[in-house]
């Protein structure tokens, strides 16, 4: 009994984390009770379900563009793309999806800011799970349609040279942009209200101290403001603080609310239907 109980936690758990991860738990699951447990080291186990697992995500970055998101490009390095992911790891996890009309928004952006700054790199954070419309990316219940992602900001050194393809974070996230002055905190009032508006004062140990690229930051701010609005961007959501300091407030740009996380780390972006 505890054992399935064991097994059905890690079958949610990949689930919820990667969406596929919990399809290759199950055929790694059948495999493994079809062998002898001597032929089945532990070290076996990791690199059977390993290579399971890869060959889902493998076959997702096959078949999701079919069924309406296609990928966003996961190693810079190998492209000539001025957009990546910040992290392998979003592709590991298969949260690098979103839908073609995203996807073509994301690029016109990238080559907009580089054209503008040569050199940049344009960083994507969350975005959306390869298949089924409505299946939340956890901890964003609103990334579930493919119609929705994080952009990282752009930064620089103390010195002033820009940083391609750096963030504050090792994820991209919680890397804040606090307010000069506390009092234009828009959630001064709500900080402790139950909310998902969390500090991560942890976290910030492993924080670097970087400086924003204010340039870079200006430029595809208003890009997407203007430009990608044309294109069918409908919303951007960051901080009043910083949409004020950017000179790019109203229309499309909202405000995301006292309850839901921190938008001075990142930018989301999410396009029409």
């Amino acid at each position: 009994m505890l054992k399935a109980l064991v097994h059905s936690l890690v079958f949610v758990f990949l689930t919820l984390l990667t969406q596929i991860g919990g399809l290759a738990y199950l055929l790694y699951f059948v495999i493994r009770g079809r062998v002898p447990s001597h032929r089945f080291p532990k070290i076996t186990n990791l690199l059977v379900f390993g290579l399971i697992y890869l060959s889902f995500s493998a076959g997702a970055a096959l078949t999701a563009p079919l069924l309406g998101r296609e990928p966003l490009p996961c190693f810079g390095a190998f492209t000539d793309s001025s957009i990546q992911m910040q992290s392998p790891l979003y592709c590991l996890l298969n949260r690098h999806y979103v839908s073609p009309r995203l996807k073509s928004l994301t690029f016109a952006l990238a080559d907009h800011v580089d054209a503008r700054h040569p050199g940049s790199i344009t960083l994507a954070l969350d975005a959306g799970f390869p298949f089924i419309e409505g299946f939340p990316l956890l901890p964003h219940p609103s990334h579930d349609d493919g119609r929705k992602l994080d952009l990282a900001f752009y930064y620089k050194e103390p010195n002033g040279a820009y940083l391609p393809g750096v963030t504050k974070s090792p994820l991209g996230y919680w890397g804040f942009e606090n307010p000069k002055n506390k009092a234009n905190s828009a959630c001064k009032k709500a900080a402790k209200t139950l909310s998902l508006r969390w500090n991560m004062e942890w976290f910030q140990l492993f924080v670097r101290h970087l400086e924003l690229d204010r340039q870079r930051m200006a430029t595809a701010l208003k890009w997407l403001k203007n430009e990608g609005r044309k294109k069918g961007l409908s919303k951007i959501l960051i901080e009043p603080h910083l949409a004020r300091a950017f000179s790019i407030s109203g229309g499309i740009v909202r405000f995301q609310g006292c309850r839901a996380a921190r938008h001075d780390d990142h930018v989301h972006i999410q396009v029409s239907g």
